[in-house]
C-alpha cells in the first residue's frame, strides 16, 4: 500500500469517526473501544494474522484501540446510522464524506482519551463468533432445574442465574454458571446459600453477585448472599437495619451500593427502600422524602449518579405512570414528568442507554386490560419524555426481557393473556437514534416464554428458564447481534481471572 493510500484511509476513518460526534453525537467511547479490542480477540478468524498486527503495533493496547479498533467501529457505526436513518439524513452523507461544512480537505481531529488505561485482550485460537440476527440453543447438560420468577447476571464472560420458583411455587435457592464460549453449566455452591426464595433481586458488583428479598411458599424475606464465583463461595448480608421482608422490588448496583426500593409483602406496598455496602456490610435507609408512591413490579435503571424507579402498580387500580429519580449521594428524591410520559403500566422493562432510559411493554389489568406494544424515551438532564416508534413494533406484552447492547434495546418474549393465552418467542431490536424497530429472527428461537431472564454478553443476548404457561422451563438460547454494538450491557463488567475487578462506568453519552 502506497502512503498516499494510507493517508486516505486513515483520512477516511478520522472523517467517519468525526461525524459521530457531529452529526449524530455518538462519540466513540474508551469503553467502546476496549469491548471492540476485545471483540476482535475472542471472535477473529485468523488469529496468526491479528497476532501479527498486534505485534507491529508494539502489542501496545492504546495504539491497538485507535489504530486497529477505531477504524472498525467508526465504518460500521457510520454505515449502519446511514442505511438506519436515511430518510432524516438525506443531506448529511455528502456532508459527512466531506468531513462537514468547512472541512474541505483538511485532515479531521478526533480528540482520544490518552489517559485511558486500556487493557490488551488474550488472542483465542480460532473462529467463535456467531451469525448476525441468529439463535443458538444453550446446552440442557448439567442446567439447572426448570424455575422462573429467578434472577440473572453477567460476569463479563459468564451468566450466573439463582433461585426462583418451580410449578407448584417451591422456592429454590440453586443456581448455575452459564459459559457461552463452552456452552456448558457449573453448579453454584449451596455451602451457605440464601434460603430459597423467587422475586428477589440481583446485581453484579464487578466480583460478586448480591440477591436479596422475595419470598418463599409462605414468608416474604429481607435476608440475601454474596456469591463469588471466583471461590464458588457465599457470604450472608447483613439484616441489621435492612428494609423490611419485600418481592417484586427493584434493585441497582450503583458501583459501591446496592440499591433496593419499592415492592410489597402481605398487602403492604413500599416506597421505602435501603443501600447495602458489601464492604462494610452494613444498610442505610433510603429517604422517603418526596419518594414516588409506593408500588410494585415497576422498573428501576442506575444512570452512574441517579437510580430512577418509574412505572409499576400499588396492586389496586393504580398504575403508574410517575416515577422519581434517587441520588444516594444527597439521599434525596426527584420526581420525573408526566408530560408525554406513557401510559401507567407495571411488569415492563427498562434499560439505560448511557443518557436515557427507555421503558417499553408491560400490562394493565383493569377492564379492558391493555398490553402496551407503547413505550418512551426519558433524558433525566432534560426531564422529557419522548414515544418511542409503534411503526414495525413487537406485539403488546408483559413480563418480557430487555438487554441495552450499546446501541440497540433488544426485547424478547412476553405474554398476552387476553383474549387467548399468548406466549411470544418473538422480539424486536430498538434504535432510539432512529426511534426504529426491527425485528428479531424465530428461526431456531427458544420456545414462547415469559417470566424468564435475559443478560447481554458482548455480542449475544442469552435467554434463560421461565414459564410457558403450562410448566417451567430449563431451556434457553442465545440470539448474537454482535454488529449492534461492542458495549456490555452492565457499566461494571468483572472478569473471574485472574483477580476480578470491575470496569469503569462509561460516560453517558450525548442524545440526539
Amino acid at each position: 500500500m502506497s502512503q498516499a493510500e494510507l493517508e486516505k484511509k486513515v483520512t477516511d476513518y478520522l472523517r467517519n469517526s468525526q461525524a459521530l460526534e457531529d452529526y449524530w453525537q455518538r462519540p466513540i467511547t474508551a469503553e467502546q473501544l476496549q469491548a471492540e479490542m476485545d471483540r476482535m480477540a475472542k471472535h477473529t478468524k485468523q488469529p496468526d494474522v491479528l497476532r501479527e498486527l498486534f505485534e507491529a503495533l508494539g502489542k501496545d493496547p492504546f495504539v491497538i484501540a485507535e489504530c486497529l479498533a477505531r477504524p472498525m467501529l467508526s465504518e460500521r457505526f457510520v454505515t449502519n446510522f446511514f442505511a438506519q436513518a436515511q430518510r432524516f439524513h438525506r443531506e448529511l452523507k455528502p456532508r459527512a464524506e466531506s468531513g462537514g461544512p468547512g472541512a474541505g480537505n483538511q485532515m479531521p481531529k478526533v480528540t482520544v482519551a490518552a489517559c485511558v488505561n486500556y487493557t490488551l485482550p488474550t488472542i483465542s485460537d480460532g473462529p467463535n463468533g456467531c451469525s448476525e440476527d441468529s439463535w443458538t440453543a444453550n446446552s440442557t447438560s448439567n442446567a439447572p432445574a426448570a424455575r422462573f420468577f429467578h434472577t440473572a447476571v453477567w460476569t463479563g464472560n459468564e451468566m450466573i442465574i439463582w433461585g426462583g420458583t418451580d410449578d407448584i411455587f417451591t422456592g429454590l435457592n440453586t443456581g448455575a454458571r452459564y459459559n457461552p464460549t463452552t456452552d456448558s453449566w457449573a453448579s453454584t455452591s449451596m455451602n451457605n446459600a440464601p434460603a430459597d426464595r423467587y422475586s428477589h433481586s440481583a446485581v453484579w458488583t464487578g466480583n460478586e453477585m448480591i440477591v436479596w428479598g422475595g419470598a418463599d411458599m409462605f414468608n416474604f424475606l429481607k435476608s440475601g448472599g454474596r456469591y463469588n464465583p471466583g471461590t464458588d463461595s457465599w457470604t450472608a448480608t447483613s439484616t441489621t437495619n435492612a428494609p423490611d421482608p419485600r418481592a417484586a422490588h427493584t434493585a441497582v448496583w450503583t458501583g459501591s451500593e446496592m440499591i433496593v426500593w419499592g415492592g410489597a409483602a402481605n398487602g403492604v406496598y413500599f416506597n421505602s427502600g435501603g443501600r447495602y455496602d458489601p464492604g462494610t456490610n452494613s444498610w442505610t435507609a433510603t429517604s422517603t422524602t418526596n419518594a414516588p408512591s409506593a408500588r410494585e413490579t415497576h422498573t428501576a435503571v442506575w444512570t452512574g449518579n441517579e437510580m430512577i424507579v418509574w412505572g409499576g402498580t400499588d396492586g389496586g387500580h393504580t398504575y403508574f405512570d410517575t416515577g422519581g429519580r434517587y441520588n444516594p449521594n444527597t439521599n434525596s428524591w426527584t420526581a420525573t414528568s408526566r408530560t408525554n410520559a406513557p401510559t401507567g403500566r407495571a411488569n415492563h422493562t427498562a434499560v439505560w442507554t448511557g443518557c436515557e432510559m427507555v421503558v417499553w411493554g408491560g400490562v394493565n389489568w383493569n377492564n379492558p386490560v391493555t398490553y402496551f406494544d407503547t413505550g418512551g424515551k426519558y433524558h433525566p438532564d432534560t426531564d422529557r419524555w419522548t414515544a418511542t416508534s409503534t411503526d414495525n413494533v413487537p406485539d403488546g406484552r408483559f413480563s418480557h426481557t430487555a438487554v441495552w447492547t450499546g446501541t440497540e434495546m433488544i426485547i424478547w418474549g412476553g405474554a398476552a393473556n387476553s383474549p387467548n393465552n399468548i406466549y411470544f418467542d418473538t422480539g424486536g431490536r430498538y434504535d432510539p437514534l432512529t426511534n426504529s424497530w426491527a425485528a428479531t429472527s424465530t428461526t431456531n428461537a427458544p420456545t414462547a416464554r415469559y417470566l424468564h431472564t435475559s443478560v447481554w454478553g458482548t455480542t449475544e443476548m442469552i435467554v434463560w428458564g421461565g414459564s410457558n404457561g403450562s410448566f417451567s422451563l430449563n431451556s434457553g438460547g442465545r440470539y448474537c447481534a454482535q454488529f449492534a454494538s461492542t458495549v456490555p450491557s452492565s457499566a461494571l463488567t468483572g472478569r473471574l481471572t485472574p483477580t476480578p475487578r470491575p470496569r469503569p462506568t462509561p460516560a453517558p453519552r450525548p442524545c440526539p
